[in-house]
């Protein structure tokens, strides 16, 4: 874990490694990756099989291929009433904060009488890609699925490596209450594969979503433009600004909490409080033992882990907007003032009661976020990851007549006659019309 303090000679350059630091995996995996794209996009369920055969140690004939309707009703029915409440109020959560990002479509008529606006479509089909092994979430199934049941998307398939054709059941269980219609058995880039270009089981989806291995992260770089997808996602990050008047065992907790997801996630610390951070440190070291997910917790700690000491919190936000963090916790007694400063961040928790994992269950914004400074240029998963819009016009003679000259010029200038003549035409000034 570092230590940085603003006043500190060398802060500068300690603070760029900071910023630049790599975390994804090394691993060079494009050409095997590129390798089963070629196989799945051939040879189609042939090479399904034969590679979960081998990555997950089952045959997808003798598991099945497809996880039935009938499964999924009974991981359902049997959770703990408890626990199912617990999916269902975060799901009914989820869904109304993402109702409310909905577009509106646009239908206008300028000052020239041109007739011009938008209509918004969802994709027919949406894919979801659902890690196995640690990462079986069920509240990302929810986070994923929802907004694209949401915007109005008919089919939404999950795809999941299932070692040993063993299943979770909560996976299985949110499917069923975000209103999945097909689980496949099947995980790695293979099943990005055949979610882009299909196979004989399973038809192509217009965009795949989810976050998953180095594999899964390169097949979706390698295949969108074949399909849409929403992020390249990294290892979980988070920021944590807190003045000294925090309980430093809620804010240990806090930064672990995102430090017991990988050892590549990273938690930083933001304090103008000397005092402070050495008992977040503290807090942390007595914490990490107890954890189930000690091991995970304590690597990410020792690795990327860092508390940054400086004069004022509102001077941290300079600092913070370059890091661009997946999550931010404001953990003060005004959020606002600092949030006005957030410029890049996925998604920010304002004042001392708005733990970052509250959000990972039940607050209702999505949890998929953008990784490693991404956060500089993209957004979280929403509604419009699942739709598209079609612009629309109409034009009568008058309003032609009052914009169709600039068009033609326009035209003439770029060399482009045919698109002169089709306006200059409907002019009575074009070459059809000449002689006349």
């Amino acid at each position: 874990m570092q230590l940085l303090d603003v006043a500190a000679a060398d802060f500068a350059a300690r603070f760029d490694a900071l910023v630049n630091a790599r975390r994804e995996a090394d691993a060079d995996v494009a050409d095997a990756v590129r390798a089963i794209i070629a196989r799945v996009r051939d040879e189609g369920d042939a090479a399904l099989k034969d590679l979960t055969a081998r990555f997950d140690k089952h045959d997808l004939d003798a598991t099945g291929w497809r996880v039935e309707a009938a499964e999924m009703d009974a991981a359902l029915a049997g959770l703990a009433p408890d626990l199912r409440a617990a999916l269902e109020l975060a799901a009914d959560r989820i869904a109304a904060y993402h109702a409310s990002q909905r577009p509106q479509d646009r239908d206008e008529t300028d000052a020239a009488g041109v007739r011009l606006g938008a209509r918004w479509n969802a994709v027919d089909a949406a894919g979801l890609y659902v890690p196995g092994g640690r990462a079986a979430y069920p509240s990302s199934v929810l986070m994923n699925a929802i907004p694209a049941k949401v915007a109005g998307v008919e089919r939404i398939v999950i795809v999941t490596p299932t070692p040993g054709g063993e299943i979770n059941p909560l996976v299985l269980a949110a499917a069923k209450i975000a209103g999945v219609s097909e689980v496949w058995r099947i995980g790695g880039a293979q099943a990005i594969a055949a979610l882009a270009y299909g196979t004989e089981r399973i038809a192509p989806v217009d965009v795949i979503v989810g976050p998953g291995n180095a594999w899964v992260a390169e097949a979706k770089r390698q295949l969108y433009g074949v399909v849409g997808i929403d992020m390249v996602a990294g290892p979980s990050e988070i920021v944590v600004v807190a003045d000294g008047k925090n309980d430093p065992e809620w804010i240990a907790a806090d930064l672990l909490s995102q430090a017991e997801h990988d050892p590549t996630s990273q938690s930083i610390l933001f304090t103008d409080d000397d005092c402070f951070s050495g008992q977040v440190a503290t807090a942390i070291e007595r914490q990490i033992p107890l954890l189930g997910t000690s091991a995970v917790a304590r690597e990410s700690w020792d690795a990327n882990g860092a508390i940054i000491t400086v004069q004022s919190l509102e001077a941290a936000m300079p600092l913070v907007n370059r890091l661009a963090p997946e999550h931010l916790q404001l953990a003060v007694d005004d959020p606002d003032a600092l949030f006005a400063k957030v410029r890049h961040a996925g998604s920010v928790f304002m004042g001392r009661m708005t733990p970052e994992a509250v959000g990972d269950y039940v607050a209702g914004p999505n949890h998929v976020l953008p990784t490693g400074r991404r956060a500089r240029f993209s957004s979280g998963l929403s509604v419009l990851d699942f739709m598209k819009r079609t612009s629309f016009l109409a034009l009568d003679r008058a309003s032609l007549n009052a914009i169709g000259p600039a068009a033609v010029a326009l035209a003439n200038a770029e060399g482009l006659p045919a698109h002169a003549n089709s306006v200059a035409n409907r002019l009575g000034n074009g070459p059809a019309n000449q002689g006349d």
